[in-house]
């Protein structure tokens, strides 16, 4: 499931599907980023840069921005090197530009963030649901 969610300037999209529940957006920029309510999104909340460098801060890539003028091209942060981040008892954080091949051996390029499984657990393979946190496979 894809939302979006506009303030006129910039549209925040949502890809519950690839959202890990970390928390970051909320703790970030709690003026716009509400769990407790909804909608949970509020793009009024803050400026539209705040919330473009919020978003940016996204760890699993559910979380994107569209600019109104090209409303098709996702803003994303310029870096020339892919970095995997293994954290402590979560996923691995991959962040960059990077070919993404399926089990199929689809290979699609992918810019940004997402977040993989590293427990096993995820209903959605290979990435993060957060399932991790209601597990303690590992804290090994």
């Amino acid at each position: 499931m894809t939302k979006r969610y506009s303030n006129g300037e910039v549209t925040i999209v949502w890809k519950h599907h690839l959202c890990i529940h970390s928390g970051n957006c909320a703790r970030g920029l709690a003026s716009v980023f509400k769990p407790k309510e909804s909608p949970w999104i509020d793009p009024a909340g803050a400026d539209s840069q705040s919330i473009i460098d919020q978003v940016a801060k996204c760890p699993s890539g559910a979380l994107s921005i569209e600019l109104k003028q090209s409303e098709n091209n996702s803003v994303m942060e310029n870096n020339s090197l892919t970095r995997v981040t293994v954290t402590d008892k979560g996923p691995y954080l991959v962040k960059g530009t990077f070919v993404f091949v399926d089990k199929d051996g689809k290979e699609e390029t992918k810019e940004g963030n997402i977040a993989l499984c590293r427990c096993g657990l995820s209903k959605n393979k290979p990435f993060c649901d957060g399932t991790h946190r209601s597990s303690d496979v590992l804290s090994k």
